[in-house]
C-alpha cells in the first residue's frame, strides 16, 4: 500500500485514457490503448531506472519540474508533436497539412513515418550507445556487476574519447549493410547528429557547473542540464515505441493516449525508485538498466536491417534488470551473512 501512492496519478490517467479510447473507437480502441500502455511500460522500465539515477542527484525543485513538465513533454511532445515533425520533414509538409494527414489519412501518415525509421534508429541508437558507454568506460569505476566484461571496459577509460570512437565505428559498420547510397548517407548523418546532441547535453552539465557522478555521469547542480538530459533520453527511448505502435493502429489519438498512459507509469516507477532509495539498496540494479540501454541501442541499429518484435526488445530489458536485481539481493544476503 505504501508504494501505491506513487501510482495514484497514473491510475487516474489510465481510467481517463481508457474512457477516451472508448469514445474514439469503442471497446476495440480502448483495448488497443491498454495494450499500448502495457507495451510502453514494459519497454521503458529501464528508462525509469536511468531517470532515477539522475533525479536522485537533483534538488526537489527540479525533480518536481521534471515530473510535471517532463510528463507533458513526454506525452504531447514525443508522442504527438515529434512524429508529426518527422513526417513534415520527410514529406515537406507544413504543420496544418501534417495534422490533416495524420487525422484523415492515417495510413499514408504511418507510411511516411515508417520510411524515416533508419534515420530515427541511427539518431536514437547513437545517443543511447553514448549513454551506455559513458557509464561503463570510466577508469575510476570500481563497482562491477558483469566483471569479465565491465572491467576491460573500465580500462578503456584511459583512451581519450573512447565512447565517441566506438559509437562512430558502430554507425559506420551498420551503414555498410544499408542498400542505397542516399539511404546510407541519411543514416550516417542522423547517427552523427545523435552523437552531437549527446555531447552537447553532457557538456551542458559541465558548463553550468555540474559535478561528476559514478560512471562519469555529469549532474548539473542547477538541475537544468539534468532536466534536458532526461528529456533527450526519454526521446531516444520512445522512438521505437512510437513507430511500433502503428503495427496495432494508425490512429494518432489512440497511439498518443496509449503511449501516454505508459509514460505516466514510467514516471511513477521513477518516483518510487528515487524516494524509496531502491538504487542504493540494490547496487547492481543501475548496471542492469545501463546494459538494457546498450541492448536497446544495438537493437535499434540491427533493426534497420531486419524487423525485431517490440516484445523481444522489452523482454531483453526485463531479463537484464531482473538478473541485476537478483544479483543485488544475493550480494545483500552475502554481506549480511558475512557481517
Amino acid at each position: 500500500m505504501q508504494n501505491l501512492k506513487y501510482f495514484t496519478w497514473s491510475i487516474g490517467f489510465t481510467v481517463f485514457g481508457l474512457v477516451g479510447g472508448y469514445l474514439l473507437g469503442g471497446w476495440p480502441a480502448a483495448f488497443i490503448v491498454a495494450v499500448l500502455a502495457v507495451l510502453e511500460t514494459s519497454l521503458s522500465f529501464d528508462n525509469a531506472v536511468v531517470n532515477a539515477t539522475v533525479l536522485r542527484h537533483m534538488d526537489e525543485k527540479w525533480r518536481q519540474r521534471f515530473l510535471l513538465w517532463g510528463i507533458l513533454i513526454a506525452v504531447f511532445g514525443m508522442r504527438i508533436v515529434f512524429p508529426l515533425a518527422i513526417v513534415g520533414v520527410v514529406a515537406s509538409l507544413g504543420p496544418v497539412e501534417v495534422v490533416d494527414l495524420a487525422l484523415f489519412n492515417p495510413d499514408e501518415y504511418a507510411r511516411l513515418l515508417t520510411s524515416a525509421h533508419h534515420e530515427i534508429a541511427a539518431f536514437g541508437g547513437a545517443f543511447l550507445m553514448m549513454v551506455f558507454l559513458k557509464f561503463f568506460i570510466d577508469e575510476n569505476k570500481d563497482t562491477h556487476w558483469l566483471a569479465p566484461i565491465e572491467s576491460p571496459l573500465t580500462k578503456l577509460g584511459r583512451l581519450e574519447a573512447a565512447q565517441i570512437l566506438l559509437t562512430l565505428l558502430a554507425i559506420l559498420a551498420t551503414s555498410a549493410w544499408i542498400d542505397g547510397a542516399d539511404k546510407r548517407m541519411e543514416f550516417i548523418v542522423a547517427g552523427v547528429w545523435g552523437l552531437i546532441v549527446y555531447i552537447a547535453a553532457d557538456g551542458l552539465g559541465a558548463i553550468m557547473g555540474g559535478e561528476e557522478g559514478e560512471g562519469g555521469k555529469m549532474v548539473a547542480k542547477t538541475g537544468f542540464a539534468g532536466f534536458m538530459y532526461l528529456e533527450l533520453l526519454d526521446a531516444s527511448f520512445s522512438f521505437d515505441g512510437v513507430i511500433g505502435a502503428f503495427a496495432l493502429t494508425t490512429s494518432l489519438p489512440i497511439i498518443a493516449i496509449g503511449l501516454g498512459v505508459g509514460a505516466m507509469f514510467v514516471r511513477s516507477f521513477t518516483l518510487m525508485l528515487v524516494y524509496r532509495g531502491t538504487l542504493e539498496a540494490y547496487r547492481y540494479l543501475e548496471h542492469g538498466a545501463f546494459w538494457a540501454i546498450g541492448a536497446l541501442a544495438a537493437i535499434m541499429f540491427v533493426g534497420v536491417h531486419m524487423h525485431i518484435p517490440e516484445t523481444f526488445t522489452g523482454l531483453i530489458g526485463a531479463v537484464l534488470i531482473g538478473a541485476a536485481f537478483w544479483s543485488s539481493l544475493r550480494h545483500n544476503r552475502l554481506s549480511v551473512g558475512g557481517g
